[in-house]
Order: C-alpha cells, then sequence, then structure tokens
C-alpha cells in the first residue's frame, strides 16, 4: 500500500474502528452545491469512495453520514451505498455522534470521523480517529489524525478505506478477490 505517514500510533487507532463517520459536502462531493433554474439541487459523488464504503461493510464496518445540511440526493446516495446511519440538518453534530455510540454499543475510540471544515471539528476530536481530506480547512487539517491525499469528492475517502482495512489486516483479502 503507498500511503504516506503511516506511523505505529495511528495503524493501533485505526485497527479498532468498527464505524466511520462521514460528512457530506466537501468530502463526498465536492463542497459546491448547483442549483437548476426549477431549484433543484445537484451534487456529485465519486465511485471509488462508493465502493471503498461497500468494502468497509464487506468488512464489518458500519458507516454513517451525519451532515449539516439536508437533501434528498445524500438520502439517496447513503440508500445506494447502504449507509446504515443517516443524520442530515445537524449543526452541532454532537448529539448525534453520541446517539450513534449508543445505538451501535460503540466507545468513541471505535468511531473515525471524516470532515473538511469547521463544524467537523468537534467530532474529529470526540472520535478515536479523526480524518481530513487535502483540501479541508488548514485548522481542520491541525486537527486531524490523517489527512487523505485526495481532495474532498474526488475520492478522498478511499485512502481512508485502505488505510482502515490495511491497519486490521482485511486490505489484502478484500482485494485479492477481484483476482479471481
Amino acid at each position: 500500500m503507498n500511503l504516506p505517514n503511516l506511523s505505529q500510533a495511528l495503524l493501533d487507532k485505526a485497527s479498532q474502528i468498527k464505524l466511520v463517520i462521514l460528512d457530506v459536502d466537501g468530502v463526498l462531493s465536492d463542497g459546491k452545491v448547483y442549483y437548476t433554474n426549477s431549484g433543484d439541487e445537484i451534487k456529485s459523488f465519486n465511485i471509488k469512495d462508493g465502493l471503498g464504503i461497500k468494502l468497509l461493510h464487506q468488512n464489518g464496518i458500519k458507516t454513517a453520514i451525519i451532515t449539516g445540511r439536508e437533501s434528498k440526493i445524500v438520502e439517496r446516495r447513503a440508500q445506494e451505498l447502504g449507509i446504515s446511519h443517516l443524520y442530515q440538518a445537524c449543526p452541532d453534530k454532537r448529539a448525534a455522534f453520541q446517539e450513534l455510540l449508543q445505538k451501535e454499543s460503540l466507545s468513541a475510540e471505535q468511531v473515525a470521523h471524516v470532515g473538511d471544515d469547521l463544524p467537523d471539528v468537534p467530532l474529529m476530536k470526540m472520535a478515536g480517529l479523526g480524518f481530513a481530506v487535502k483540501d479541508a480547512n488548514w485548522f481542520v487539517c491541525q486537527q486531524a489524525d490523517w489527512i487523505s491525499p485526495v481532495n474532498g469528492g474526488q475520492g478522498a475517502v478511499r485512502p481512508i478505506v485502505e488505510l482502515l482495512l490495511f491497519s486490521q489486516q482485511l486490505l489484502d483479502a478484500t482485494y485479492n478477490q477481484y483476482l479471481a
């Protein structure tokens, strides 16, 4: 695996992760919001992230979305990917985080959060592992345990997935299934 800056401390934290919480705008999408003349909203999502999320699920790692905005597009994408928990219109994401811990009977150390901007910082600090995308706000990057080498919306979640699977010794078997 060609991921830089993988310290043993990072790998140890990553090996404990059972749930990955994702932000949407700026993480799963490029952070741009497009509106049509009829008022419809348009977002784009990267297919590499989608497969990565499915690979997490195949390996017993659950996913959730906690986002400050509300969008039917996000609801549809979450359903397509089998994301088990979706929290929208959460300007303060901490309550949703606490609810997820209770629902899944997890400790904070078993949760990772992926973010890109200031509303994500509280969850990055509460979670056992905080990730930022490459083009995240500078302050968010300072708070992160690791920064994806890819910009948000361009496949930034996929290297995070690979890091998590690698740390849990699941990456080789996961990728080798495509050789058969």
